[in-house]
């Protein structure tokens, strides 16, 4: 249940169209949801502004629907990371409206209006070997309302790749860097940038790599200070945190706003 859907039943109670035990009974599920095999949290939205999401992998994909499902059924848009083929086809007997993203491994419904104060977000990655990571944080970061930019195959290996997407990184309020190998490229775009730099290593790379750890080593070793680090593949990860940084900065925007006016 969003914030929207809490004040149109409020609206509703006030218009006498629905009763307040009635109102009652739809508050009861805050703030959770008892499916018998999990507890859907709709409070999430509340609390953070952003909703929970399912992460499907080790769920069957009957259990992936019926969560989608009750999601679905309490408005606002769902989500559902490492997903499979099986899971889409079980989510969409259930909820046909349901969107299925093959490369990000998402299954969503009901992508939001972008607002143009969201963004953009860039989503960087060092090759093609990391597009399923890169992908899994563009389009979690856009189900969440932010404007994306995509910038893709601009690993250290050529610098003057990355070195030509300047305009696009200097206009975004963060920047998500996915890399393998040796995970470098997050602090080479940590040097170039005055935004908040979220590395994803990814495992990617030949046997050194100890599947993404040498990258996750590096990028924490990282000389570029506006640099933070999620776990390996966390693409997810990444764009919720990125969601809550820009949130943040166009809250705080007006404040800024009359400081900076009294100042004057």
């Amino acid at each position: 249940m969003t914030r929207e859907t809490i004040l149109e039943l409020l609206e509703r109670v006030q218009a006498g169209e629905i009763t307040p035990s009635a109102a009652l009974r739809e508050l009861a599920r805050l703030p959770y949801e008892d499916a018998g095999f999990a507890r859907i949290d709709h409070h999430r939205t509340l609390r953070l502004g952003l909703p929970e999401v399912i992460y499907a992998t080790g769920k069957t994909p009957e259990q992936v629907a019926e969560i989608f499902a009750r999601m679905a059924a309490a408005g606002g848009s769902v989500l559902a990371t490492r997903g499979s083929a099986e899971a889409y086809a079980a989510v969409q007997e259930r909820v046909p409206e349901a969107d299925w993203h093959e490369m990000a491994r998402i299954i969503g419904l009901r992508k939001p209006a972008t607002r143009e104060d969201s963004g953009p977000v860039a989503v960087v990655c060092a090759g093609t070997s990391d597009l399923p990571v890169a992908e899994e944080a563009a389009v979690t970061a856009e189900y969440l309302g932010l404007r994306v930019a995509r910038i893709q195959d601009v690993g250290v290996a050529g610098l003057h790749r990355i070195l030509a997407e300047r305009e696009a990184l200097n206009q975004a309020r963060a920047v998500i860097v996915c890399a393998g190998m040796e995970g470098a490229l997050p602090s080479v775009v940590g040097g170039m940038v005055a935004a908040p730099v979220i590395g994803v290593p990814t495992s990617v790379g030949y046997g050194a790599a100890f599947a993404g750890v040498a990258a996750l080593l590096g990028m924490l070793n990282s000389c570029s200070p506006n640099v933070c680090v999620v776990n390996i593949d966390n693409g997810f990860g990444a764009a919720y945190v990125a969601a809550m940084i820009v949130r943040g900065a166009t809250a705080a925007q007006p404040e800024m706003s009359e400081a900076a006016a009294a100042q004057r």
